[in-house]
């Protein structure tokens, strides 16, 4: 297991390889963040950015998208997974937002996580995107880079990976280092073919060693 200080040296490495690394999800408010992050559960951020844009551009508001009709909003998303179950909850959250709140995306993680579709994982993102409150929103590629470098244990909870890295990691640097793990995961290493022969984490990465010793 990765102590604290060897967790943040191998997030200082990714910051070096991805300096750039952000949310790559299109929108133009917190709502439009908070529907985007619906669609992105078992699916890519670039099949939602290839829907939402008609999808917003025809419902941009909590409002607009309450009132839709659910088949319009189908026909708007069909090209991604779940696209049924979603199309219901975004049509959900949006009467919510919309009737509850004013139609603003509320700044708080309970209610947030009360929303139809939203889990722990979606508030995150939303609470630290759209707000700058610190979190650590862990998805596949969090989870799988947390494991392989052993930040945290192999049999670890989404949950426990998400306090682990909370507990290693400064809490300013939590969403900067989010992303770079995102990128990280997403870019470098990869679920199923990841670049360990080129990695400058190999010499502390437990995975990757055991990987390349198969290799030789």
């Amino acid at each position: 297991m990765l102590n604290a200080e060897k967790t943040q040296y191998a997030l200082k490495v990714m910051g070096e390889m991805f300096p750039k690394a952000h949310g790559e999800l299109i929108y133009h408010s917190p709502f439009q963040l908070l529907i985007a992050v619906i669609l992105s559960a078992q699916a890519t951020d670039v099949s939602v950015n290839k829907a939402t844009p008609a999808l917003f551009a025809a419902f941009p508001t909590a409002e607009k998208l309450a009132a839709a009709p659910l088949d319009e909003i189908m026909t708007k998303i069909k090209t991604i997974g779940l696209y049924r179950t979603k199309s219901k909850n975004i049509k959900a959250c949006a009467t919510i937002i919309a009737t509850e709140y004013d139609g603003m995306v509320p700044n708080d993680r309970k209610i947030l996580e009360s929303l139809p579709g939203v889990g722990r994982k979606t508030a995150n993102v939303v609470l630290a995107e759209a707000y700058g409150v610190p979190a650590i929103a862990v998805d596949t590629h969090v989870e799988r880079v947390s494991k392989r470098l052993r930040i945290c244990k192999l049999d670890a909870t989404v949950s426990e990976v998400e306090k682990t890295l909370m507990r290693k990691l400064p809490k300013e640097e939590w969403i900067k280092d989010h992303h770079r793990m995102i990128f990280f995961g997403r870019y470098h290493c990869l679920a199923r073919n990841p670049k360990c022969d080129i990695c400058p984490l190999l010499d502390i990465c437990q995975d990757g060693k055991l990987r390349m010793k198969k290799r030789t």
